[in-house]
């Protein structure tokens, strides 16, 4: 499989391709897509990130990135699209990792479905970024073909670019000595667990998107399951330390602060003055 080229584009022309490449993709009608070429235009123009992914000369991929907090630090990836088998998503994201990179920057965030078992792959697996966020229905209600019928929740990805990238082929982190389940697969349903481990799984469904059409009363118990536990674990400040065996989140809970010791009271004896 060739590597696709990967180029910022700048016509009005390369946008519309991409509105209706998006379109495609998300399954929605032509002029509802996800993100129109007149912002696309007006993101690039001010010097933001829009690029496209080509395969003999066919557009197959793009991505559209602006500048985030902390300035002078920070790409936020708004959106990235591309059509399967053709390694067009990884390609976007090394382009954008290296345009980012000539630019001063240190870290590219992004948002994503923690539900989606492949894309938690690709974005801890394959390139190391690590959730630190999660979004309750962040973007409100969606009903384009991969995101209707089900609640938008998402995390926060960070990308830190001053890392080495991990080695190609990586197949995650091993399970450490110790850790408990938060949350199990049990039968295709989520089975959530008292757990006070300091290493944290939370297991993934096999494919959230196909429950969501045959079952969504339990693609809803997991994005609740996963919400309660991945979320909850978040906000307490533990860290995700990467994926295993692509389909269990490692998480490693904050070290639990030792309470300050109680100061010892003296007892001093009543003085008496003497005349």
């Amino acid at each position: 499989m060739n590597t696709p080229e990967v180029r910022e584009l700048h016509s009005t022309a390369e946008f519309d391709a991409v509105d209706r490449l998006y379109a495609g993709i998300w399954g929605t009608p032509p002029d509802q897509g996800p993100m129109s070429a007149e912002v696309m235009r007006a993101l690039s123009h001010a010097g933001n990130y829009v690029a496209g992914a080509y395969d003999d000369g066919r557009l197959v991929g793009a991505s559209v990135a602006f500048f985030g907090e902390p300035l002078g630090t920070t790409l936020h990836s708004h959106i990235t699209g591309a059509l399967p088998g053709r390694g067009a998503g990884l390609a976007l994201k090394l382009h954008q990792r290296q345009w980012a990179l000539f630019r001063g920057l240190k870290r590219i965030t992004w948002t994503y479905d923690p539900l989606i078992r492949r894309n938690a792959h690709f974005n801890l697996t394959k390139l190391g970024a690590r959730p630190e966020e999660y979004l309750r229905s962040f973007y409100g209600a969606m009903d384009d073909a991969i995101n209707g019928g089900d609640e938008s929740d998402r995390v926060l990805a960070a990308w830190d670019l001053t890392a080495p990238p991990p080695a190609p082929g990586g197949a995650g982190i091993p399970r450490p000595a110790g850790a408990a389940h938060a949350l199990r697969d049990r039968a295709g349903r989520p089975e959530p667990a008292a757990c006070d481990a300091e290493f944290v799984l939370i297991d993934l469904p096999d494919d959230v998107e196909a429950l969501r059409r045959t079952d969504p009363a339990a693609a809803q118990a997991w994005r609740h399951a996963v919400r309660a536990t991945l979320g909850d674990l978040l906000a307490e400040g533990a860290h995700v330390l990467g994926l295993h065996d692509r389909r269990s989140y490692v998480l490693r809970r904050r070290p639990r602060t030792a309470p300050a010791p109680t100061p010892a009271t003296t007892t001093h004896a009543p003085t008496r003055s003497t005349p």
